[in-house]
């Protein structure tokens, strides 16, 4: 993998319109839609989300999140570890299908709205 996970990965969100993204209360570093936030980074290792519970099930089961090491028996709050070029990939997937999701649901002109669970893992 390539050094700077996490700069790739704030290079390609904060390029999506209505993105906000900054260093939050516990050190990490959180992109937001509005409000909400579509999830967070923890340097070049980790990244955290929160996902509706039917959600959550179907991307555990595809094995594309594990379980928040906070919330370690709770659907909903998710964790993907990021080691190699494929898992920044996946990160970005990730952080598009909460993008879309709240962008639908929230009412902004979000690009590319639209995609599936099963979708955001073939892009």
């Amino acid at each position: 993998m390539q050094a700077g996970a996490s700069e790739r990965i704030i290079g390609e969100v904060t390029a999506w319109p209505g993105i906000v993204a900054g260093l939050g209360s516990r050190g990490e570093f959180a992109f937001r839609l509005g409000k909400r936030e579509i999830g967070h980074l923890h340097g070049d290792h980790v990244a955290h989300f929160m996902f509706p519970k039917d959600v959550w099930i179907e991307l555990a089961r595809q094995r594309r999140i594990s379980h928040h090491p906070v919330f370690p028996n709770k659907q909903g709050p998710a964790e993907r570890r990021i080691e190699d070029d494929a898992d920044v990939s996946e990160v970005v997937a990730l952080l598009r299908l909460n993008y879309e999701r709240l962008g639908r649901r929230d009412g902004f002109p979000v690009v590319g709205a639209g995609a599936s669970v099963d979708e955001t893992r073939r892009r």
